[in-house]
């Protein structure tokens, strides 16, 4: 099972924005990832197609099932 930490963030046109981190460490800590977040705003070196990174709107965890099937 793959696992991904979805950070999300609203953007300065007032849109969301996200930055995935693959098989992060669990149990994941909030506080952490909160801290992490505000990091991310502050050093303002990610943008996107709505603007620069400006708060935090939440966080998640995804997890995803791959079944592979050999087609001969």
């Amino acid at each position: 099972m793959a696992k991904t930490l979805e950070l999300i963030f609203a953007t300065r046109e007032g849109k969301t924005a996200s930055l995935s981190i693959e098989d992060p460490k669990e149990p994941v800590d909030k506080a952490q990832v909160a801290q992490a977040m505000d990091q991310i705003i502050a050093a303002n070196v990610f943008t996107s197609s709505s603007g620069d990174y400006i708060g935090k709107k939440g966080a998640r965890l995804v997890e995803r099932n791959v079944s592979e099937y050999e087609i001969v």
